[in-house]
């Protein structure tokens, strides 16, 4: 191994268990030895090059291309040593830490998500194989960030426990619209016009996702109720008692955050609700990972939520509730990260090694970043009036069981909304 990474690797790693082998066959330990050994065997002089000078996005490409192996300890085992030793910021190393610097700075750059660039993005990612998606997500395919009530839940369980836990805080009553935007494949949406009653609009740029959504519909007998349109967002025009959006906001990049909100200020009518769900994070605003926006989410940002709040309360929109899940979305790529690997062999006969290597580290990275950096979910429940949803969240859980209820087999409805009582202020 080259002097100059020995020098970085012996600065960053002073916790943990790492040994490194170098192209020559030499290996050296970093760390203090502490936790579960990590072994990695740098292959070739080009990847250890290309590590020394920007690890971040050089160590997953060397992983994709076979230059690189993890001999003991997995990508998630050297992702904790990697993120469990940075700070919130970037690596402790003057070089690195300045290409990440510089990635921050040109963040809006790299997020200027047009209508035609929006669909070119999602289709990189999402209109891939929907075989594929069936080979680690749950029954109903929710590709977002499960609810675990309790840690031991299955994933089909936390999903179920996820929709239950977004359509409580949408407060349904039978006959109203819904606008779904980025409606995935569709599994919300038919669920709430089942549970409620009510009216379904899903937008999505994914053609496969369309397709799987709107046979989905014709499959359940829904499709005089749930409608799922390729569609951007901003092309809507008409008007909604009810907004969702899961999954979604990541894709928007902040310099189109006032037109989300204020598009969704038109869409929303005068006593509607909205809830956004989305990953955000608990610390300053930082550059997406180089490797996930290379090649998992090009045009994706991970906002604070210093960067989202001011958007909304220059659209006139009003925030009633905000809730933050932990820990949530790392259980959740645990599941998935499990579930690929069963079917390592199919998704692989799908497409080929480098993209299962690809497809394993962004998993497993994802999943890191969730426990051991400041990644979480913000669920943003907003208004247009300030006296539209009762005054305490008592609603919510009484909700939430009806619906638990229901979707166990009882013949319980959703808890019934009642018109919010007020007292008179002499």
């Amino acid at each position: 191994m080259n002097i100059l990474l020995n020098r970085v690797l012996d600065r960053l790693v002073r916790s943990g268990n790492l040994k490194v082998t170098g192209p020559n066959g030499s290996t050296s330990t970093f760390g203090d030895g502490s936790g579960d050994l990590v072994h990695i065997h740098i292959k070739t002089a080009h990847a250890e090059r290309a590590i020394t000078f920007d690890p971040m996005l050089a160590v997953p490409e060397s992983y994709m291309d076979g230059e690189l192996d993890i001999l003991e300890g997995g990508v998630l085992g050297l992702m904790r040593i990697a993120f469990t030793n940075m700070g919130s910021g970037g690596i402790d190393a003057t070089w690195s830490k300045a290409i990440e610097g510089l990635r921050h700075a040109f963040r809006r750059l790299q997020q200027i998500n047009t209508t035609s660039r929006s669909r070119r993005n999602v289709q990189r990612h999402y209109d891939l194989s929907g075989e594929l998606y069936r080979l680690f997500l749950d029954a109903d395919m929710q590709y977002s960030c499960a609810y675990f009530e309790q840690l031991d839940m299955t994933l089909d369980e936390a999903q179920a426990a996820k929709k239950r836990h977004i359509a409580a805080k949408l407060r349904l009553k039978a006959g109203q619209t819904v606008l779904d935007i980025g409606s995935g494949w569709g599994g919300l949406g038919l669920y709430l016009a089942k549970a409620f009653d009510v009216d379904v609009q899903g937008v999505t740029l994914s053609t496969e996702q369309h397709g799987v959504s709107t046979d989905r519909a014709h499959a359940q007998g829904l499709q005089d109720r749930v409608h799922f349109e390729l569609k951007d967002y901003r092309a809507l025009n008409e008007r909604f008692d009810r907004i969702v959006s899961v999954g979604m906001f990541e894709h928007v990049g902040v310099n189109h955050y006032r037109t989300f909100f204020d598009k969704a200020a038109t869409l929303l009518k005068p006593d509607g609700v909205m809830l956004l769900h989305t990953i955000g994070r608990s610390g300053v605003p930082w550059a997406t990972s180089a490797f996930i926006r290379k090649y998992i989410f090009p045009g994706g940002y991970i906002p604070a939520m210093s960067e989202v709040l001011p958007a909304i309360e220059k659209s006139g929109l009003v925030v009633t509730d905000v809730e933050i899940l932990r820990l949530h979305y790392a259980e959740t790529l645990k599941h998935w990260g499990e579930r690929f690997a069963a079917n390592r062999d199919k998704a692989k006969a799908i497409y080929d090694e480098r993209f299962c290597r690809m497809w394993e580290f962004y998993l497993a990275a994802s999943e890191a970043a969730f426990r051991w950096q400041d990644l979480v979910i913000f669920q943003f429940q907003i208004t247009k009036k300030n006296d539209t949803l009762p005054m305490t969240r008592d609603y919510m859980a009484k909700c939430e069981k009806a619906l638990e209820m229901r979707d166990l087999g009882h013949r319980q409805e959703p808890a019934p909304t009642k018109p919010i009582r007020r007292k008179r202020v002499e």
